[in-house]
């Protein structure tokens, strides 16, 4: 896998908060989606994360954290759909491409548990956060590309 060393630049977001189990995860993309359409902000100019704050395959569903956003480039108003304000900071990350099902995203697996420990690397402060690169309902399973970034020190 292909891994590269990048300075991600500090992004503001529109985040929902998804707590639960990993199956309801759809529900929540719905709300975000609904939100995005409601203010006009484009896939092609407002990119799509995921701040993954615990693994799904080993927290508790009653534990498991997800942030949803959208990049944004002014803060927002309070919403019926809990959208909130947040960033992602600014610094070093270590980035692989997935190409396929985000029900498994190997390269994240691949980042953290074989590259970060053969690479000398610490992790960072920050979660390690996905970028859909391309989203929507036109958009083929064999052909969704996901950017995993891992923050490093």
């Amino acid at each position: 896998m292909d891994i590269k060393i990048v300075h991600f630049p500090e992004t503001m977001v529109a985040a929902l908060e998804h707590k639960g189990s990993p199956a309801r995860e759809h529900e929540s993309v719905k709300k975000l989606i609904q939100w995005r359409i409601e203010n006009k902000l484009s896939p092609d100019k407002h990119q799509s994360y995921g701040i993954h704050y615990t693994n799904p395959v080993t927290t508790p569903e009653n534990e498991y954290r997800v942030d949803f956003c959208v990049s944004i480039n002014k803060k927002i108003s309070n919403n019926p759909q809990s959208i909130k304000n947040k960033f992602i900071p600014a610094g070093r990350c270590a980035v692989a491409r997935h190409i396929g099902s985000r029900q498994n995203v190997t390269a994240a697996n691949y980042l953290y548990d074989v590259w970060l420990p053969e690479s000398g690397e610490q992790p960072g402060d920050f979660p390690m956060f996905f970028h859909y690169v391309n989203v929507g309902p036109d958009i083929a399973e064999h052909e969704m590309i996901t950017e995993v970034y891992l923050p490093i020190k």
